[in-house]
């Protein structure tokens, strides 16, 4: 009895810590943009200031590169969601020799040859098809690297949806494209939507493919343009960055939020045989 409580006590403890190691961090962002100097501890500001948000306003890069995040974000996100589920309908329903081999190697090579080694040839390709200093570019870059994980993981969720659905609509004359739009597509909602939250986050937080790819500041997002928020001297202007950063992921959690409200995130199909 007494070896339980002390093991449960234990697991209490290491909560709490795992907790506060995570919830630290947020709590910081919570309070350092209302904070006229703030520093690297969590302190929540006797008088709260908003002058660190007027800063961030007038700034001329600050709101055209949440913009930017933005359309470049949906506009992968469109990308891969749609290739995705072409793809891995394509994928589940046709039998192909070797298809499992090949999602495997797509999905390791993916993981292997990250951003980071493969940019040189990238950037000589995008500058071969003159797309530098172009959100297209930039788009087609991010949904090449996205979409290997994004058909993988696709697929398992199609693979669960029974074929008998997908039969009747062939009995009354549906096309595959017909099938696909009107009887997989709303089932798969819930997967969809998932990549879709997956590939925005992804892009969102994007940095050095678009600042290698974008040469014109007005054309830059929000995560090349947190890079600038330093002092004279070189250090960071922990005032500018807390204040953009707080503005910068509030985007992202009530897109998150609001597409867990509506179809939530699972990987089963919703509807059985």
């Amino acid at each position: 009895m007494t070896g339980l409580f002390v093991r449960r006590i234990g697991v209490y403890v290491l909560s709490g810590l795992g907790m506060a190691f995570f919830a630290l961090p947020l709590l910081w962002l919570l309070s350092a943009p209302f904070d006229e100097t703030p520093t690297y501890a969590v302190r929540f500001p006797g008088a709260p200031t908003f002058d660190n948000f007027a800063q961030i306003g007038d700034n001329r890069y600050a709101v055209p590169s949440l913009v930017n995040s933005v359309l470049l974000s949906v506009g992968t996100m469109v990308v891969v969601v749609t290739a995705a589920a072409l793809a891995a309908y394509a994928l589940s329903r046709v039998r192909i020799p070797g298809r499992d081999a090949l999602l495997y190697a797509l999905l390791l090579l993916s993981s292997v040859i990250t951003g980071t080694a493969a940019m040189v040839p990238i950037f000589l390709l995008v500058f071969e098809l003159k797309l530098i200093d172009s959100r297209a570019g930039v788009v087609l870059v991010l949904s090449g690297g996205l979409l290997p994980a994004a058909i993988f993981l696709l697929k398992d969720f199609i693979d669960t949806i029974p074929r008998s659905y997908e039969e009747s609509a062939r009995v009354f004359g549906a096309s595959p494209l017909q099938v696909l739009r009107h009887v997989v597509v709303p089932v798969a909602r819930p997967g969809l939507a998932t990549i879709g939250v997956w590939t925005i986050v992804q892009v969102w937080g994007s940095f050095l493919t678009p600042f290698i790819l974008l040469r014109d500041p007005d054309k830059q997002p929000a995560a090349v343009l947190v890079r600038t928020l330093y002092t004279e001297g070189g250090s960071p202007n922990l005032a500018l960055i807390s204040t953009f950063s707080l503005l910068y992921s509030i985007p992202v959690v009530l897109m998150y939020l609001f597409a867990w409200s509506r179809y939530g995130f699972r990987f089963h199909g919703g509807i059985k045989s």
